[in-house]
Parts: C-alpha cells; structure tokens; sequence
C-alpha cells in the first residue's frame, strides 16, 4: 500500500533538534568509499573489494572497515588505516549524492526552527570535507566524527554533548540513521530512533538491532518528525 503523506500544517515542532547519521543516511557516499578504499588497497597490492563488500563495512568506522577488506593481512592493518584515512580526507567527492527529496525537507524543517547536528562514525577530517562539498547550505550545529574527544557508536557520549550544547531534553530530540550502530546508540542515549530504509542496511537486519521507526524516504522522515 503507497505511503500517504501526513497532513500537517506549517508549525513549530515538538522537536527541537535531528542528528543524523551521514554514510546511506544524508548522503550516498559509498561510491566515492569504495574508490578511495580501492586505491589504498592497490598501494598495498591488495585485491580490490566490490560496493557490496564496501557497503559491508559501512558505519563502525574506518579501521574496521580496513580491519574487514583487508582478509588475512592484518599485520599490514594500522599501514592500510593510516593511508586510507589520509586519502579518503582529501576526496573530491565526485560521486557523492543527495537522496530523493532530501534538500527541500532539509530546508523546510530548518525554515520550522529544527537544529541539525551530525553524529558519524567517519573520520572528522573526511566528514567535514564532504560535508563542506555537499551540506554547506544547510545549519550544523554539530559535526561530530572519528576523532579523539568521543567514542564511536553506539556510545553515546556524543549525543549527550549536543543534548547538552543545545540546552534540550531527550524528548527534544530524535535521531535518524540507517544502520544498526544508529539504533544502538540512540537507546543507548535514551533518544528516539528513525531509521532510514533508503541506506545500507535491510529492514530485517534493522529490525534485529532494535529499529521500530521507519522512513521509507525523506518527505515520509519529515511527516514522522513533525509527527512527534
């Protein structure tokens, strides 16, 4: 049965502030992953991996993504991060993409007072790159990635330093992302989870980590959001 939009009037929403996930979740980015993660491998005559393989590895964050394209050569495994992070921070982002109706629900819920802040499991360097290339038009009020200052996900010790930043409460707040370490870490928070069909993970596997919200694509995520 097709998704039927919600009816809502233009108001001021419960919500106060949205933190996204960025790979499969703002942005289609694991083209331009698979090509730097390919280079790498290359320098270090290893065999390229697939944007299946690739998108396998997607959300835990960088090393274990070399951890797991890497096979048996783990000796070489702290050579292979260094050389990717290095590259992948300096990509040009050729083949990164916005998602179907994205930028207008964007600037709507902007329009309506929402913040917007970034919590990743990407490199920081990588993330604010690509983020500068492609989200620039749009308020962050956070970019948090792969750095020394928070854990990765799931732990939570991000979200609780927007939560704190911004001066809201839980129930202010929901998180959107696509994978399972996104449903983890906003019941870790103790936030709400919209989960994003349109990303790297299936339902089920979703489903398994927790997800019971979801969006089919961003004008659905709007209605939820404004739902709330």
């Amino acid at each position: 049965m097709p998704y039927a939009r919600l009816h809502v009037e233009k108001k001021d929403t419960m919500i106060k502030a949205v933190i996204f996930d960025v790979d499969g979740t703002l942005l289609n980015t694991s083209p331009d992953i698979q090509i730097t993660l390919n280079s790498t491998l290359a320098r270090f005559n290893l065999p390229p991996r697939t944007l299946e393989q690739t998108l396998r590895g997607i959300g835990n964050g960088a090393r274990n993504l070399i951890r797991i394209s890497i096979g048996d050569r783990q000796d070489l495994l702290d050579a292979v991060l260094a050389d990717y992070v290095e590259h992948f921070a300096d990509c040009d982002n050729t083949h990164t993409a916005f998602y179907e109706g994205e930028r207008e629900v964007l600037l709507d819920l902007q329009s309506r007072g929402v913040q917007f802040a970034v919590v990743s499991n990407k490199p920081q360097a990588a993330l604010e790159n690509v983020c500068a290339d492609l989200l620039s038009e749009f308020r962050w009020a956070y970019m948090i990635g792969q750095s020394d200052s928070y854990p990765l996900k799931p732990a939570p010790d991000a979200i609780y330093a927007i939560l704190k930043g911004l001066g809201i409460s839980k129930d202010e707040c929901v998180f959107v992302g696509d994978g399972d370490t996104d449903v983890e870490i906003a019941s870790n928070a103790g936030i709400r989870c919209i989960t994003a069909l349109w990303g790297y993970r299936g339902r089920e596997e979703l489903i398994a980590a927790g997800a019971n919200l979801f969006a089919e694509n961003y004008r659905e995520l709007e209605d939820i959001i404004l739902s709330l």
